[in-house]
């Protein structure tokens, strides 16, 4: 019961801890706001985390692991390289979208010195690279396209995106990931390609 308690104690901690890094940013959040926020005395915050800059690192692997585990799930072997991608930025999208410690932990990772060694700006962009190498490969791909340019620009337009929608969470939403893509499509696919994909697969919700 004492070992479900402190498990509880921490999530509920790490959860505020995020919510107060979305809202204030790292220099500004304090660790009195977040203890309130948790509902716990300081001197439980301090029990779990040494410091601020802990609390911040685990959000920043916790988000880490959850969007890798998101990207992991909306890659289906049956589909092609460039579906596993929209599906990918979609799902990636409505992470941060909605759970405000992946929000968190991706905004620490791009904004301050990086405590984990992580970088998930790039570990983005080398997915990016990675399933456009295969749409190449497999075809799909607008002929005599660079892959990296449209790496590059895939990239900006979703890193841009994800900036936006920190404050105006419709950014992130699934009808404008579906409309970026309605526009990026005819530039970077061969035409005998997109009856495959469409942006109806990317926002079935439709």
């Amino acid at each position: 019961m004492k070992q479900q308690r402190a498990v509880r104690t921490r999530e509920s901690l790490v959860r505020a801890a995020a919510e107060a890094f979305d809202e204030q940013g790292y220099d500004q959040a304090k660790l009195a706001d977040i203890s309130a926020g948790a509902g716990v005395t300081r001197g439980a915050l301090t029990f779990h985390f040494a410091s601020k800059s802990a609390m911040a690192l685990t959000v920043e692997t916790t988000a880490a692991v959850t969007l890798r585990r998101v990207a992991l799930a909306a890659q289906k072997p049956s589909m092609n390289a460039m579906q596993r991608l929209l599906d990918i930025s979609l799902a990636l999208a409505g992470e941060i979208r909605d759970n405000v410690v992946a929000r968190a932990g991706f905004r620490l990772n791009c904004e301050t010195p990086q405590r984990a060694g992580l970088d998930l700006r790039r570990e983005w962009f080398a997915c990016i690279r990675r399933l456009l190498a295969q749409a190449e490969a497999e075809g799909l791909l607008t002929p005599g396209l660079d892959p990296q340019d449209a790496a590059l620009s895939i990239a900006a337009a979703t890193t841009g995106l994800e900036v936006l929608g920190r404050r105006q969470p419709g950014w992130l939403s699934p009808a404008v990931v579906d409309r970026f893509w309605r526009f990026a499509l005819p530039q970077i696919t061969a035409e005998e390609s997109r009856p495959g994909l469409g942006p109806d697969l990317v926002c079935p919700c439709r």
